[in-house]
């Protein structure tokens, strides 16, 4: 199979949480994707929200996705050098545990600079049949 590709500009504002959420769940039912969607979803959320409330403003944000048949690469591009972090579960903090639902759902994922910001990605294989 090749490799299929999109990339999609948003604006960092709220209502691009939920458009990229829908985005990501007809993009994957169009290609036939195998991995779960809900997971591929909700983990672009968070990323998209990161940038939401982190970076915000006239910022980049871009939505990137990469499929073949053994792994699908969902990742999101915006002009803050700053990374993401883990964050351990806290009682006293009623956010931030985005990114730790990032390194628990997905396979891989990781965040690498890009132009004068970050790319930060994850990676979701098929399940075992």
């Amino acid at each position: 199979m090749s490799t299929l590709s999109a990339s999609l500009d948003l604006p960092p504002v709220a209502a691009s949480v939920p458009a990229a959420r829908r985005l990501v769940r007809q993009l994957l039912r169009s290609w036939g994707a195998r991995q779960n969607h809900e997971d591929a979803a909700l983990l672009v959320t968070e990323l998209v929200a990161n940038v939401v409330d982190h970076v915000g403003g006239s910022a980049c944000l871009t939505l990137e996705a990469t499929f073949s048949d053994d792994w699908l690469r969902l990742a999101v591009v915006d002009c803050s050098p700053a990374r993401p972090e883990v964050l351990e579960l806290s009682p006293d903090r009623p956010r931030g545990r985005g990114m730790l639902m990032v390194e628990l759902l997905a396979d891989r994922w990781g965040c690498e600079e890009h132009r004068d910001g970050k790319r930060v990605w994850f990676e979701l294989r098929p399940p075992r049949l």
